[in-house]
C-alpha cells in the first residue's frame, strides 16, 4: 500500500493530491492549446472546492498564483493575472521591533511613569493636585497588585517623590487615598449562588 508520507509533498496541501495529479499532467501535454484548456479546467475546479471564497477580491488571480506554485511555476500557459513571482510569494516579513523600554519600577508600568514625568513638570495648582490624587491611587492599586503584603501608603508617596525628584509630594496627615475594593472570584461567587439554590430546594 502506497502511503501519503511516501509520496512527493504536496505544495498547496488544501487542494488535495487529486488537483495535484491534474497539475502534473497537465505539464505533461505537449499541444499548446491543449495545456491552456487543461488549465483552465483546473482552475474552475479549484474555485468549485471554495464557493464561499469567491466573493474575495482577486480571488481568481489568487487561483492561478496557487496553479503555478503547483506546477512549480514550469506550467507554460497564457496566465490571465501578472503571476506573483517566488521571490515574493516565499518571502518572510521582517520581525517587529520590540519597544524595549526602561521602566524603574516594573509594577508601576510605562504609562503611570509617563504621567509621574508630565507630572514633575508641571505648575502648581489645581490640576497639578488633582493629576497627583489620580497617579498616587493608581500607584497604590498596582503596588497592592504587585503585592499585597507590600502595598504601604507610605512607599508610595516616598516612590512618588522618588519619581518627580522630590518636586511633588504627598501630605499623609491630609491626603486620603481611595479605598481598594476587591471583588470576589467568579469561582466563590458562583458556589455562593449554588449553596442558596440548594437551601432554597430544602424548605
Amino acid at each position: 500500500m502506497l502511503y501519503n508520507t511516501q509520496q512527493k509533498r504536496l505544495p498547496m496541501p488544501e487542494y488535495g493530491r487529486g488537483i495535484q495529479n491534474m497539475v502534473d499532467y497537465a505539464l505533461t501535454i505537449e499541444d499548446r492549446a491543449e495545456r491552456q484548456h487543461c488549465a483552465n479546467t483546473i482552475v474552475n475546479i479549484m474555485g468549485n472546492m471554495f464557493p464561499h471564497l469567491r466573493d474575495i477580491p482577486d480571488f481568481k488571480h489568487k487561483l492561478w498564483d496557487h496553479l503555478a506554485i503547483m506546477a512549480d511555476y514550469k506550467l507554460d500557459i497564457d496566465y490571465p493575472y501578472e503571476i506573483t513571482p517566488p521571490a515574493a510569494v516565499h518571502s518572510r516579513p521582517k520581525p517587529l521591533a520590540y519597544p524595549m523600554k526602561r521602566i524603574r519600577y516594573r509594577h508601576y508600568g510605562y504609562l503611570l511613569e509617563s504621567l509621574l514625568k508630565k507630572l514633575k513638570d508641571m505648575p502648581e495648582g489645581e490640576e497639578r493636585d488633582a493629576l497627583t490624587s489620580m497617579v498616587a491611587n493608581q500607584m497604590k492599586r498596582c503596588l497592592y497588585n504587585w503585592n499585597k503584603d507590600a502595598m504601604d501608603e507610605e512607599k508610595v508617596a516616598a516612590d512618588l517623590a522618588d519619581y518627580t525628584d522630590n518636586k511633588v509630594h504627598l501630605d499623609l496627615e491630609h491626603f486620603r487615598f481611595a479605598s481598594l475594593q476587591t471583588r470576589p472570584l467568579a469561582f466563590s461567587s458562583m458556589n455562593n449562588k449554588m449553596q442558596r439554590r440548594n437551601n432554597k430546594k430544602k424548605y
